[in-house]
């Protein structure tokens, strides 16, 4: 006789994210490689600019005190500087900081978020072809660098934390708007801005 099977656990928070929004993710993903942005610094220093507007835009999360209570460590990890200063080492100049996301309902910030810290372990890929640029985790490609702890342990902890918030259904569906919302956010600048 067997046993009954358990049932499957539920996918946790950042897993529904990510299956709402992989086609998002994917399309953009895509688009990055496709305007081919490790092909020379001077396309490096437009995908730096891409960067710049993503990250700055999030600055007012990263520093919302409410977000730091909630989400504990959230403003260290914050790109924006590094990539503020990745465009001081290649001689470019540093744009003001762009104008802060607006969102529809608080719940969003966690999507936007997702996106923001997810991005983060796909920078692997991008970080190794930033050193065939000469540029590494020292000089230019700062905000590409692991985290000293590794990637996966700090992207685990951030998991932990969204994962852990208790939201009512209509705050589920606007962390999943904001999320869609930052990967249109992407996309949108990263056409602007390569042309």
């Amino acid at each position: 006789m067997n046993a009954p099977a358990s049932p499957a656990p539920e996918p946790g928070r950042c897993q529904r994210l990510k299956a709402a929004s992989r086609r998002e993710h994917d399309s953009v993903d895509t688009l990055v490689m496709g305007v081919r942005p490790f092909e020379s610094r001077e396309r490096y220093a437009l995908f730096l600019q891409v960067q710049h507007r993503f990250h700055g835009s999030l600055q007012a999360l990263y520093g919302d005190a409410q977000l730091n209570r909630t989400l504990p460590g959230l403003a260290a990890l914050s790109r924006f500087e590094a990539v503020q200063a990745d465009l001081r080492d290649l001689g470019l100049p540093v744009p003001g900081v762009p104008a802060p996301v607006q969102l529809s309902a608080p719940a969003e910030a966690l999507g936007w978020l997702y996106c923001s810290e997810g991005s983060n372990l796909g920078a692997a890929f991008l970080f190794r072809q930033t050193q065939q640029l000469g540029l590494g985790a020292q000089r230019g490609a700062r905000h590409l660098a692991p985290h000293p702890d590794g990637r996966a342990l700090q992207w685990r902890q951030f998991v932990g934390l969204i994962d852990a918030l208790v939201l009512s259904e209509e705050q589920e569906r606007q962390a999943v708007d904001g999320a869609l919302a930052a990967f249109e956010f992407y996309r949108s600048s990263v056409r602007d801005i390569f042309g």
